[in-house]
């Protein structure tokens, strides 16, 4: 029988996630010989090691591969046991954590503000990241509830649409297109865009569009921000294809105009997601219910 502890199953996880034990100190805030013993013990009680050493790299064990997996799964469910007994104290004391695209990071504040309005005692965690990440996150059922644009197919993905996201060109306000209307789709081979970097949401459909339509387009700079491509535009270095979320303040500000151009602009949606299958804490399901029901009008 393996004698190990909770502490134990904690700091291997800090540690196998980073692949080191100085980062994993201090995440966890301990020292990092806390952290070797506690390594060191789970060793003994499972009598093969779970780390080797090559030069400077910390990589796991066959072994250390499958104790990773246990140790997530048991970990949560015992946030998820927290949760339940959470909601037996009722939604105010709920927990929520939240990851969202880094598109989203522009309206996901307004509607956290309304929904921590109807349940102030809920403690939400909110993480801005690339769509890979987010991937990734839900194959490890790290999170809650994920906000996204379309997943794939065929992951395991419960995804249900709850708002428009409109892709739309950006120009600076004097560019020679901004005056002009209809402007028809292969004009714009004329022109250099500046675009998210590979694996983006955004970059996908923008590719996929124009595929889909023959146009090829001149490719510029890749940016991993859409600030970075907002500065970039209005800077004159190229056009920019980014949500109409994104430029509400630069398009109110005249700082940035949206380009008129025809079968534009490419509208795709905003999905919230989390695994099949996955118990949703009574917050989670709060918010996923908010979500469908209001966030479409809160968003404008």
């Amino acid at each position: 029988m393996l004698h190990l502890t909770l502490r134990q199953l904690k700091v291997f996880d800090a540690v196998s996630r980073h692949l080191s034990h100085s980062r994993a100190a201090e995440v966890l805030h301990l020292t990092q010989p806390a952290v070797s013993m506690q390594i060191k013990q789970l060793e003994q009680s499972v009598g093969l090691p779970l780390f080797e050493q090559l030069g400077k790299k910390l990589y796991l064990t066959e072994a250390g591969e499958e104790m990773q997996r246990y140790a997530r799964s048991i970990l949560q469910q015992l946030t998820e046991a927290e949760s339940v007994f959470a909601e037996m104290q009722g939604l105010q004391r709920g927990r929520l954590a939240i990851s969202v695209a880094s598109t989203a990071s522009y309206f996901m504040p307004q509607l956290l503000a309304r929904f921590t309005q109807k349940f102030p005692g809920a403690a939400i965690s909110l993480n801005v990241t690339n769509r890979e990440t987010l991937l990734q996150q839900l194959a490890l059922n790290e999170m809650d509830l994920a906000i996204m644009g379309r997943p794939p197919q065929g992951l395991g993905l419960e995804a249900a649409s709850f708002m428009d996201n409109p892709l739309v060109i950006i120009a600076p306000p004097d560019h020679a297109l901004a005056r002009q209307a209809a402007i028809p789709l292969s004009r714009l081979q004329q022109e250099t865009f500046l675009v998210r970097e590979r694996g983006s949401g955004t970059r996908i459909a923008m590719e996929r569009f124009f595929s889909e339509q023959g146009i090829t387009l001149t490719t510029g700079t890749e940016m991993s921000t859409n600030e970075a491509i907002k500065q970039a535009v209005q800077a004159g270095m190229g056009l920019g294809i980014l949500s109409l979320h994104t430029v509400a303040l630069e398009l109110e500000t005249r700082r940035l105009v949206v380009l008129d151009v025809e079968s534009l602009p490419i509208l795709r949606h905003w999905y919230v997601v989390h695994r099949e299958g996955k118990r949703l804490s009574l917050v989670a399901q709060a918010f996923k219910d908010y979500l469908l029901a209001e966030a479409a009008q809160l968003v404008q």
